[in-house]
């Protein structure tokens, strides 16, 4: 298996077929971010998380928005099962071990953002040869770029002082959706015979 998308068609671009496979994936998963953050602004009440909840919400709609804009789409089948499954897998399911409902919606939540945006290394997928100003390889690069961002305003929520005393409830949150994030890019990936750098 190759660690990159290819091989480049004569112009230099990723396939469309892996285009509207990745772009597929990465629109399902943020997408999903994207209607949990809105239903998270309805439900949080501190002022000052309820900034960053929306600049999160306008963030990740944008990353929807550039991938539809951006991508060479193909017909694929395999999303007609593919499809349903992600779906399923980005769910709310609120954390175990806590007691307030909003609240392990949301911590639910920030572990599922933290996960995809830690896991979930788009432009490490593109060859050196891929062209720099190709619409598909920015915008797998920028969505990179406003990763390390989200994940770092996640972290900040999942390590405030709030929650504190659901430190062990986090933690298992947290690595439960790293290891649900993990598997299903490398399957999906996998399906295209890709397979992830170990160190991205």
């Amino acid at each position: 298996m190759s660690t990159f998308l290819g091989p480049l068609d004569a112009t230099g671009r990723v396939p469309p077929r892996q285009q509207t496979r990745v772009a597929a994936f990465l629109v399902s998963c943020h997408g999903a971010m994207a209607r949990q953050l809105a239903i998270a602004l309805a439900l949080q009440t501190k002022t000052a998380w309820h900034t960053e909840l929306n600049s999160q919400l306008y963030r990740e709609s944008e990353i929807v928005s550039l991938l539809l804009r951006a991508t060479s789409w193909a017909p694929d089948p395999e999303l007609l099962f593919l499809l349903p499954s992600w779906e399923a897998a980005w769910l709310p399911r609120p954390t175990e071990g806590v007691a307030d409902r909003t609240q392990a919606f949301i911590i639910d939540m920030a572990a599922l953002g933290h996960a995809l945006h830690a896991v979930i290394r788009p432009a490490a997928l593109l060859p050196e040869s891929a062209p720099m100003l190709d619409p598909f390889a920015l915008a797998l690069r920028k969505i990179e770029l406003e990763s390390g961002r989200l994940m770092q305003a996640q972290s900040m929520f999942l390590k405030s002082a709030d929650l504190l005393p659901l430190r062990n409830a986090v933690s298992t949150a947290i690595e439960s959706r790293h290891e649900q994030v993990r598997k299903l890019w490398d399957d999906m990936l996998s399906s295209m015979g890709v397979e992830r750098r170990k160190d991205r």
